[in-house]
């Protein structure tokens, strides 16, 4: 790496600036495809009698304005491609100005637009372009790679690289191992499944042959549950097994075996109404019910499942008291068993109410959500008073995620909320951390008076519920409310600025004013955390002549990060449902035009839990089988992001690191 031909400082800085300004140019350039048609005549200042002379319509001068801006913004990246790729040749990336106009070139490619026009418009250009987006790094990358022989560098060899080199490599290292983590991935679930096979294999044939190699009881056993337990005196537990047995079978001939037929067509009859002769009114009769038999179908599985780990549990005690009389032992008696709940197998005890909370309160619903996902169940559909509701396979799928010709398109809707989802949990999330993180260490600072003080401050803030400081900022941001009037009296602005009805404006104030509710708390979980590290490092640190903003890069920050990791996760997660602050401060507003026609009728601040809560309140029909759609794909977007970081973090695998 050291023996790299360098450039003059002359050449590569022209060359930079070069790239930088063209990408900019190139984003401007891009950028005329997310504006609408009479935005774009305004802008360039085009009559409508201009547009007709040339013998087309608003739709079709608006494609042609598109695709010039397309193609003018393929030239310029092309450019700046070229140029970002004669600066580094032998630099390996060593301008951090030809590094931001690249990210800033492929920023521009994402059409994060109201309507997605360019991706609709010019999908074969998008991907194009951004291919030639990412020339220049993976030029970067294999160039790096092929200098030190597609290896891991050593310790001493990675101390050589200057700062970008460094974050070249790493990101080379990243790219170079997605093949080889995809392939782990894949060998991990197949592995799992092998897994799965073989303990199911092993089952049966532990069924087989302990049914083979068993005594009359046991095998009396496999069809009477708990049989083989009373007949050998453990008379508790083979009632209990018998129970269970006689509930289930008294369970399925009363209702059960009615839910299970009929789940596959969720009913089939539907309400039916008629004149009364004798009294000459309409009169309503209702017939099945989709929800009850969804419901209960779902509930019936479960308890089939419950039965049959119940059962094999009968067996293998059936099993092990046959080899324990085998040896001559003495088995438990109901006094032993019930001693032993309270004993050496207490953590069964204390586990078992909790797992069974987790399985009815969040297990169920999850699996009826994403069994509701496929019917057509909404409020003109109620499985009950209007009508059934039926299975419709993927066609709320098909619905939720395409993209069509006509003036409703939920994928790009949802395209825009998800997106806008996940800048608001960053935002909220991050400001609160080290904002919050920097007031705790501007209390805690040596000579700072009051402390007590300035803490009962903030966590008063805590203490006001949020319904109700929420709303009351709410009006106050409001186009007739306090603080625009409070400016309009000082002659600072001649009118209300639009907190709540421009969308760039609604979307900052919102994170705004969620960093004022969330510092407190950051504020308190980083005080504890401050005062635990030890001041010997930071001693250590102004001997060998570190600065304050040395210490806090070198000790305080992954000192917390390391802490507050999983916390930091949770948080992430939890923003990306925080309900209250969008809902009670916009409720979701302001309006999209775009989004107009989908159900919900979803805002330009609106989050997915925020647009899910509008599909099934505000909505005319409630469409609840969309919002099961939505429910799916924040569950997996959750569930995806907690299992790739939580394994990352290093406070998961060190846990000894810093103690």
């Amino acid at each position: 790496m050291n023996t790299v031909k360098k450039e003059s400082r002359g050449l590569r800085c022209i060359v930079s600036i070069c790239n930088f300004i063209l990408a900019l140019v190139m984003a401007a350039t891009m950028c005329l495809t997310l504006l609408p048609v009479k935005t774009l005549k305004e802008s360039i200042g085009i009559d409508d009698s201009y547009i007709f002379f040339l013998g087309m319509s608003d739709t079709s001068f608006g494609s042609v304005l598109r695709y010039f801006a397309i193609a003018a913004g393929f030239a310029l990246l092309l450019i700046s491609a070229v140029t970002s790729l004669m600066s580094r040749v032998d630099g390996f990336v060593t301008r951090r100005l030809a590094i931001t106009g690249d990210i800033l070139a492929m920023i521009a490619l994402f059409p994060l637009t109201k309507a997605g026009a360019l991706l609709l418009e010019a999908k074969i250009v998008f991907f194009v372009l951004l291919a030639i987006a990412c020339i220049p790094f993976l030029f970067s990358f294999v160039y790096l790679a092929a200098q030190m022989g597609l290896r891991r560098c050593t310790d001493l060899e990675y101390l050589k690289f200057g700062p970008d080199e460094r974050h070249v490599y790493t990101a080379m290292c990243f790219v170079l191992g997605i093949p080889r983590n995809i392939w782990n991935l894949i060998k991990k679930i197949g592995m799992f499944f092998v897994k799965i096979g073989k303990a199911i294999a092993n089952e049966v044939a532990d069924i087989f042959l302990t049914f083979k190699n068993g005594d009359w009881k046991t095998r009396v056993s496999y069809f009477v549950m708990g049989f083989g337990c009373i007949a050998r005196g453990q008379i508790l537990r083979g009632l209990l097994f018998l129970l269970m047995q006689v509930v289930f079978v008294g369970y399925m001939i009363l209702a059960g075996a009615y839910w299970l037929s009929e789940l596959p067509h969720l009913g089939r009859v539907a309400p039916q109404t008629y004149i009364d002769p004798a009294y000459d009114v309409e009169v309503t009769v209702y017939h099945d019910n989709s929800f009850k038999i969804l419901l209960y179908g779902v509930l019936t599985i479960f308890f089939i499942i419950g039965l049959i780990v119940t059962w094999r549990m009968n067996i293998k005690q059936n099993k092990i008291a046959q080899q324990i009389l085998a040896t001559g032992k003495k088995l438990k008696s109901g006094k032993d068993d019930l001693r032993s709940m309270v004993d050496d197998q207490f953590h069964k005890t204390l586990l078992a109410l909790p797992l069974m909370g987790i399985l009815i309160f969040t297990v169920m619903p999850i699996i009826f959500m994403i069994l509701v996902a496929f019917t057509n169940y909404d409020s003109l559909n109620d499985g009950y008073i209007n009508n059934l509701f039926h299975w419709v396979g993927w066609d709320n799928w098909n619905t939720m995620l395409s993209w069509g010709d006509g003036e409703v398109r939920y994928g790009a809707t949802l395209g825009e909320i998800l997106a806008w989802t996940m800048i608001w949990a960053f935002f909220a999330t991050f400001s609160n951390y080290f904002l919050g993180m920097g007031v705790a260490m501007m209390i805690n600072k040596k000579g700072i008076r009051l402390k007590k003080f300035w803490r009962t401050c903030l966590v008063v803030t805590i203490a006001v519920p949020q319904f109700i400081s929420l709303l009351y900022i709410s009006k106050m941001f409001a186009p007739n409310g306090l603080v625009n009037g409070f400016l309009q009296n000082l002659g600072w602005i001649d009118k209300a600025l639009p907190f709540w009805t421009d969308k760039t404006w609604a979307r900052i104030t919102v994170i705004i004013i969620n960093i004022w509710i969330g510092i407190p708390h950051l504020m308190l979980m980083a005080t504890g955390i401050l005062m635990n590290i030890p001041a010997d490092l930071y001693e250590s640190a102004k001997v060998d002549g570190a600065g304050v903003w040395k210490q806090y890069t070198k000790i305080t920050l992954p000192y917390m990060l390391f802490v507050t990791g999983p916390y930091l996760l949770t948080s992430f997660i939890g923003n990306m449902n925080n309900f209250n602050v969008i809902f009670l401060l916009t409720g979701g507003g302001p309006s999209n035009l775009d989004a107009a026609g989908v159900s919900g009728a979803p805002g330009e601040t609106d989050l997915l839990i925020t647009w899910l809560f509008k599909m099934v309140t505000t909505s005319e029909p409630a469409a609840y089988n969309l919002a099961s759609v939505i429910g799916i794909i924040v569950f997996v977007v959750v569930a995806g992001i907690s299992l790739v970081v939580y394994n990352l973090m290093p406070s998961t695998k060190n846990e000894e690191d810093f103690q």
